[in-house]
């Protein structure tokens, strides 16, 4: 725990040095920034800074793996208990039904009938009648709550299996993680090793501590959060950007272009004043700078069908003041915020089925849903 806060504190030392050029007016959030000049950070504190940034952000991945392992765990030994009740359960049931079926078979059941056709009278038939068919629906009974135990059995045991190969994954997940954090902390400490004055940056360690913690992911969530929020009312937007749908017989599209998009993002917040889309071949790249903050989010768009259609977007790269981080923080965000649209809260009877970028303009196909 005392090593890793003290890489932790490392990053806010290193992040002081880049940033201290730009470090105004740290109260105006909004205010116009002031160029920044990259070469003021030399490669061997850009590298240990990225290093170092990496290592606090793939120990949060491990932290929520970690804990959903221990969930799962748990989750797993109710499971196995569930299902060591249930088989103590049927197994009343199954005997129950292994004679109901034997007495099928050996021909125990078949007085019934001779005790039908040999009804003397009506009301004798009735009678005997009314008991073939309390026999019969407590056989049926019997046969039917077994099959579901068995069905409900047979259920948990698939649970169990399939819980089993995901905490399976969780833990391969979790040793690989830690394996990236054992390298990482070998190369920053032989960074550190060779650093000229290391004693200059232990002194900035509490105050970075606070910035990361206190500043930046907050920044890069609040940007996540906003979009999330937009992308939620775009399809409405769409509706009511004229040319935007384009129907030919029985095919329909979507063409938004960059600057609609960015007209739509500022009519929802003004962060997104200072920070806007481009739209480039194959790819999109949202950026923008505050003050001493800088973000940039490069991805694309796919069409998934499950939970239900609709055109997501991916982050393939995440740069926090020019500094990228790791993949584990991008699919936290991924998960965390959806920064999709979907076209049925627009055209309920159709489906996307292709989505492209070119320069300036984003492109989605859609086709009448079955």
């Amino acid at each position: 725990m005392k090593s890793k806060k003290y890489v932790r504190s490392i990053i806010y030392i290193l992040l002081f040095v880049i940033l201290n050029a730009s470090l105004h007016n740290q109260n105006a959030i909004y205010a116009e920034p002031e160029p920044t000049s990259p070469t003021t950070t030399d490669t061997y504190t850009q590298k240990l800074l990225q290093d170092s940034l990496s290592i606090v952000e793939i120990d949060s991945e491990i932290q929520r793996i970690s804990a959903r392992q221990t969930e799962m765990e748990q989750g797993q030994q109710r499971l196995q208990n569930q299902l060591l009740l249930k088989q103590e359960q049927i197994q009343d049931q199954q005997a129950q039904a292994g004679e109901i079926i034997r007495s099928y078979y050996m021909g125990e059941r078949d007085f019934l009938f001779a005790s039908i056709l040999s009804a003397k009278s009506i009301s004798n038939l009735a009678m005997i009648y009314g008991y073939y068919e309390i026999i019969m629906e407590h056989d049926q009974t019997v046969l039917r709550g077994y099959q579901e135990q068995l069905k409900d059995i047979q259920a948990t045991q698939k649970v169990i299996t399939r819980n089993a190969a995901e905490l399976k994954e969780i833990m391969a997940h979790l040793i690989q993680q830690r394996e990236r954090v054992v390298v990482l902390h070998q190369e920053i400490e032989g960074d550190l090793a060779t650093s000229s004055n290391p004693e200059a940056m232990k002194k900035m360690i509490e105050e970075f501590t606070l910035y990361w913690e206190n500043i930046g992911i907050y920044e890069v969530k609040r940007h996540f959060r906003a979009l999330a929020a937009a992308m939620n009312d775009l399809p409405q937007f769409i509706q009511k950007t004229e040319g935007a749908v384009r129907i030919s017989g029985t095919n329909y599209s979507i063409n938004l272009k960059e600057d609609e998009l960015n007209e739509f993002l500022r009519s929802k917040d003004k962060l997104f004043n200072v920070f806007s889309f481009h739209f480039n071949e194959g790819s999109i790249t949202a950026s923008g700078q505050s003050g001493n903050l800088e973000i940039e989010i490069t991805g694309h768009y796919s069409i998934v069908n499950e939970p239900k259609n609709g055109i997501m977007f991916h982050v393939d790269k995440l740069l926090f003041n020019k500094l990228e981080l790791p993949d584990t923080t991008r699919q936290s965000l991924e998960e965390e915020f959806d920064l999709g649209f979907y076209p049925q809260q627009l055209i309920s009877f159709v489906k996307a089925t292709e989505v492209s970028v070119t320069d300036k303009n984003l492109h989605v196909t859609l086709k009448l849903s079955k």
